[in-house]
Protein backbone atom coordinates (compact mmCIF):
# COMPACT_ATOMS: atom_id res chain seq x y z
CA UNK A 1 0.00 0.00 0.00
CA UNK A 2 1.35 3.39 -1.04
CA UNK A 3 0.29 6.50 0.85
CA UNK A 4 0.57 9.80 -0.96
CA UNK A 5 0.01 13.19 0.62
CA UNK A 6 -0.51 16.26 -1.51
CA UNK A 7 1.79 19.08 -0.39
CA UNK A 8 -1.06 21.60 -0.59
CA UNK A 9 -3.21 19.46 1.72
CA UNK A 10 -0.33 19.10 4.17
CA UNK A 11 0.24 22.87 4.17
CA UNK A 12 -3.49 23.48 4.66
CA UNK A 13 -3.49 21.26 7.74
CA UNK A 14 -0.40 22.99 9.13
CA UNK A 15 -1.95 26.42 8.52
CA UNK A 16 -5.19 25.46 10.25
CA UNK A 17 -3.29 24.17 13.26
CA UNK A 18 -1.11 27.29 13.43
CA UNK A 19 -4.03 29.69 13.05
CA UNK A 20 -6.08 28.02 15.78
CA UNK A 21 -3.60 29.18 18.41
CA UNK A 22 -4.29 32.37 20.31
CA UNK A 23 -3.14 35.55 18.59
CA UNK A 24 -1.50 37.25 21.57
CA UNK A 25 0.91 34.34 22.13
CA UNK A 26 2.62 34.71 18.74
CA UNK A 27 5.98 36.31 18.14
CA UNK A 28 6.91 38.24 15.00
CA UNK A 29 8.92 35.32 13.67
CA UNK A 30 5.98 32.99 14.28
CA UNK A 31 3.71 35.32 12.33
CA UNK A 32 6.27 35.54 9.52
CA UNK A 33 6.40 31.75 9.23
CA UNK A 34 2.60 31.57 9.12
CA UNK A 35 2.46 34.22 6.38
CA UNK A 36 5.16 32.40 4.41
CA UNK A 37 3.26 29.13 4.67
CA UNK A 38 0.08 30.85 3.52
CA UNK A 39 1.87 32.30 0.49
CA UNK A 40 3.35 28.94 -0.47
CA UNK A 41 -0.08 27.33 -0.02
CA UNK A 42 -1.59 29.95 -2.33
CA UNK A 43 1.04 29.32 -4.99
CA UNK A 44 0.44 25.56 -4.82
CA UNK A 45 -3.36 25.85 -4.96
CA UNK A 46 -3.59 28.60 -7.61
CA UNK A 47 -3.10 26.44 -10.73
CA UNK A 48 -5.63 23.81 -9.62
CA UNK A 49 -9.33 23.70 -10.44
CA UNK A 50 -10.08 24.64 -6.82
CA UNK A 51 -7.80 27.67 -7.13
CA UNK A 52 -9.54 28.81 -10.31
CA UNK A 53 -12.92 28.42 -8.58
CA UNK A 54 -11.77 30.53 -5.65
CA UNK A 55 -10.45 33.16 -8.07
CA UNK A 56 -13.80 33.26 -9.89
CA UNK A 57 -15.73 33.64 -6.61
CA UNK A 58 -13.43 36.40 -5.36
CA UNK A 59 -13.69 38.14 -8.73
CA UNK A 60 -17.49 38.08 -8.57
CA UNK A 61 -17.46 39.46 -5.02
CA UNK A 62 -15.11 42.27 -6.05
CA UNK A 63 -17.28 43.09 -9.07
CA UNK A 64 -20.37 43.14 -6.84
CA UNK A 65 -18.74 45.40 -4.27
CA UNK A 66 -17.34 47.77 -6.90
CA UNK A 67 -20.74 47.96 -8.62
CA UNK A 68 -22.34 49.29 -5.43
CA UNK A 69 -22.39 53.04 -5.64
CA UNK A 70 -21.28 55.08 -2.67
CA UNK A 71 -23.39 57.73 -0.90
Amino acid sequence: MVLTVDVAVLLAVILVLRLRRTVHARSRSDQSVTVGLALVFGVLVAPTAFGHGVLDVVGQVVEGVSAVEGP
